[in-house]
């Protein structure tokens, strides 16, 4: 994976943001898709990508649990 991935769980950030796990999201997408920026007619199915990646991150993140916190 990419070098100049951030992370965005504990205990490593001390707060992760809607923007940082958006960010995070984009940058899945992108990397799947093969797109930096969709073409008009896929613009839909790229930003709900990004949704429900945001999601699933966002339950991730609020699900896990760090030892010795």
């Amino acid at each position: 994976m990419c070098r100049s991935i951030k992370t965005l769980r504990a205990p490593f950030v001390d707060e992760v943001g809607d923007g940082d796990v958006r960010a995070a999201a984009l940058q899945y997408v992108r990397k799947i898709s093969g797109f930096r920026a969709p073409a008009p007619h896929n613009a839909e199915a790229f930003e709900a990508a990004v949704d429900a990646v945001a999601a699933a991150t966002q339950e991730l993140l609020d699900r896990l649990v760090v030892r010795g916190q």
